[in-house]
């Protein structure tokens, strides 16, 4: 065999040895021959989505128990044949938000009984004062309470519209520094070009897959918590009107 011949032989074969390893199209192949900027925007994009999906579970389990409860709450609190005796029985066993604005009402109310015996002032304390009071303190802890329920909602925002864009700098930068490697080989076969560019996408695609999700979770728990805030604003206004008559009934 010619000298040259063996030489293009082995040639030949030490580049198609070097492409075969070069062409790892595993996911974690392809991670580990990324450079250190696409390594970190993976990194970052596969953190995002482990938190956006420890967030959407337990949103989910939350508001499902959150409804039971509310659900349970109700039908106790129209059964109930007085207030301080529900009042005592609640307070004892607390834990969604429907109990919670419940016994930050009947404190106030409480309260504000406690004043008018104490001072006999009526005019001071006035049953419009009274019920002005007792709607603030039920506006606050309804809101704290919305606002607890809305922790994470943010997350899942931010996630859903910044992780498309993260992975989609990963490729762009993938994408140059497979042009350049292009550049400086001066080869333009596809074994060269296609694992630089596979190495690229997958960035975009773990965007994708962090971002989706988190969007759905997102437009879901939002609609969530829009129909249960209803549902408190809805039972508040029904509570402060029962409350309204019971004062109206105690300053005569």
């Amino acid at each position: 065999m010619p000298v040259d011949t063996a030489v293009e032989k082995v040639d030949s074969q030490t580049l198609e040895g070097s492409i075969a390893v070069a062409t790892d199209m595993s996911m974690w192949g392809m991670f580990m021959q990324a450079d250190f900027v696409v390594k970190s925007v993976i990194i970052l994009l596969l953190l995002a989505s482990f938190w956006s999906w420890a967030i959407i579970f337990d949103k989910y389990m939350r508001f499902k128990t959150i409804k039971f409860r509310a659900d349970k709450f109700e039908q106790s609190f129209w059964s109930a044949d007085a207030l301080d005796t529900f009042y005592e029985k609640v307070k004892k066993r607390a834990s969604h938000p429907y109990a919670f604005v419940f016994i930050a009402a009947m404190e106030e109310w409480f309260r504000s009984g406690e004043q008018g015996n104490a001072t006999r002032n009526r005019a001071a304390l006035s049953n419009e004062h009274v019920r002005e009071r007792i709607y603030q303190i039920m506006t606050v802890a309804r809101n704290r309470e919305l606002d607890d329920l809305e922790k994470g909602l943010g997350f899942l925002a931010t996630v859903g519209s910044s992780a498309p864009f993260i992975g989609l700098f990963g490729t762009v930068w993938g994408i140059m520094n497979s042009f350049q490697s292009i550049a400086l080989s001066k080869n333009t076969s596809l074994a060269v070009v296609a694992p630089g560019i596979a190495e690229a996408l997958f960035a975009t695609a773990i965007g994708l897959l962090a971002a989706i999700p988190a969007v759905i979770a997102y437009n879901k728990f939002s609609n969530e918590l829009a129909k249960f805030s209803g549902r408190l604003e809805d039972w508040c206004t029904e509570f402060h009107a029962l409350l309204s008559r019971q004062t109206d009934t105690k300053r005569r």
